[in-house]
């Protein structure tokens, strides 16, 4: 009987080489087969501000909720800097694979555009939009101890010294900066701005004295202000919030027709595949309609808000051009 001769090393890896180039042939010409797999690894979530504010807050519980729902592995990446334009520039630029989005908000993908010369990225172009995911109104604060018990006071007093009042933000282009000059132009005052990287140092500052008013989302202070650390003058949605009922708005407050109020929505980079695009948005939306998911969102201030990715692109245009429009009435600009 003849000696069976094995392949010796050289043939055993030409083999290995022709299968992996049939596979790999396979699957580029068959793009849904090379997508059924996705996700593969682990997905990151830029989150464009510091941990511990309201679009972290958000960020974490959902993205943990989905992860569990769907078996992924979704690792939250806080990247804050510029109002939230490093993070999302980082993600535009990102390989549109999958396995980076950003948690992007009002500020970022609305204002920007429009508040930034220089603006290194463009929402409508450069990114893919995934869903909407939560909505929240602004809340103004005061410290606890503050001598100002309503907006009205504190509006008192800036017209008394013009520039003297400080206000913080958690950053240029943010919402809350722009909710302020709104503010400021139809109560006919002026405070002086304090942009902050992110809540965390801004909640310390107004606690302790250094600034004299907070403007940012429900979610980022209602615990501060639960624990009594700060008080609530106004909030700035139409209509009064759930979590703090008996804060009246800033419309109530004298302002009618007073309104801001910031959403929350996942994006990727332009050109990710339409099969990805639809199993992001089925598995965030399944998770937004989980009730514990809506419980801790209500309680930290912010609803729910779900639907398609064509639905949140045309928010996206639709506030780009309000708040444009509000960007170059106040005359604000940053470099």
């Amino acid at each position: 009987m003849p000696a069976i001769r094995r392949p010796g090393a050289k043939r055993r890896l030409v083999l290995i080489a022709s299968a992996v180039t049939a596979l790999g042939s396979s699957l580029a010409s068959n793009p849904a087969a090379a997508q059924a797999a996705w996700p593969a690894r682990p997905i990151r979530l830029i989150v464009p501000f510091p941990a511990g504010g309201g679009t972290d807050l958000i960020a974490r519980e959902v993205a943990n909720k989905v992860a569990t729902s769907s078996g992924w592995s979704i690792i939250i990446d806080n990247k804050p800097g510029s109002g939230g334009n490093l993070g999302v520039d980082a993600a535009a630029k990102a390989p549109a694979d999958g396995y980076t989005l950003v948690l992007g908000q009002t500020s970022n993908l609305a204002i920007n555009p429009t508040l930034y010369p220089k603006l290194p990225y463009k929402p409508e172009k450069d990114l893919d939009a995934i869903g909407l995911v939560a909505q929240a109104p602004l809340v103004v604060v005061v410290a606890a101890d503050s001598p100002y018990k309503t907006l009205a006071d504190v509006v008192a007093a800036a017209k008394a010294k013009p520039d003297a009042l400080n206000y913080a933000s958690s950053g240029n282009g943010t919402v809350a900066h722009l909710a302020a000059e709104q503010l400021q132009k139809a109560a006919g005052v002026k405070f002086t701005h304090v942009p902050y990287k992110g809540a965390a140092q801004g909640s310390t500052d107004l606690i302790g004295g250094q600034i004299q008013m907070y403007v940012s989302s429900v979610p980022t202070l209602i615990g501060y202000i639960k624990n009594g650390k700060m008080r609530a003058l106004a909030v700035t949605s139409a209509q009064r919030t759930d979590d703090l009922p008996n804060v009246p708005t800033v419309a109530e407050s004298g302002y009618k027709g007073f309104e801001a109020v910031t959403w929350f929505g996942v994006a990727g980079p332009d050109g990710l595949p339409k099969d990805v695009i639809a199993k992001l948005n089925t598995a965030f939306n399944q998770a937004l309609q989980d009730p514990e998911v809506k419980a801790k969102l209500a309680a930290q201030g912010a609803d729910v808000r779900s639907g398609t990715p064509e639905q949140f692109a045309a928010l996206v245009r639709s506030e780009m051009v309000r708040w444009g429009k509000v960007v170059q009435e106040s005359g604000a600009k940053v470099d």
